[in-house]
């Protein structure tokens, strides 16, 4: 890992008709407008879609970090990040953010650690610890017949 602190840099231009999310990074753009929910035409990512990608994605990135330093053989594991928005004192915010987590491993007797080392990706996911939302952890450890 690099020395903190990073910066991560992205940029929005905006027309008429497209939102475009570029990167200082060379990553591929993404056309981007708001959810049906708020009045935009749905079928693009948009600004509370890409907030749960980045939930469900760091808590993967963080769980296969922890069972890498501890050596935890798993099979493969699957994250749902769902979001509730609703209004608090007159501003629109995410006020729970559920996290939906089915992880295969292959021994039975190795369910106690998968479950701690869920808790553990959950506690230490920058994203997660950078919102105020409300967070629930939900899992699943599927052993693998």
């Amino acid at each position: 890992m690099q020395a903190l602190p990073h910066l991560y840099h992205v940029q929005v231009s905006s027309t008429k008709d497209t939102n475009l999310i570029t990167s200082s990074q060379g990553l591929p753009n993404l056309i981007v407008d708001g959810p049906a929910e708020l009045g935009g035409p749905g079928d693009l990512w948009s600004p509370e879609t890409l907030l749960m990608s980045a939930v469900a994605n760091c808590f993967v990135l963080s769980f296969k970090a922890v069972a890498s330093a501890t050596n935890f053989p798993w099979e493969n594991i699957h994250c749902e990040a769902i979001g509730t928005l609703d209004k608090v004192d007159r501003l629109m915010k995410f006020t729970q953010i559920t996290t939906q987590v089915r992880l295969v491993i292959n021994d039975p007797n190795a369910q106690e650690k998968a479950l701690k080392l869920l808790e553990k990706a959950e506690s230490i996911c920058l994203v997660s610890n950078s919102l105020n939302s409300q967070l629930k952890l939900e899992c699943e450890i599927v052993i693998k017949a």
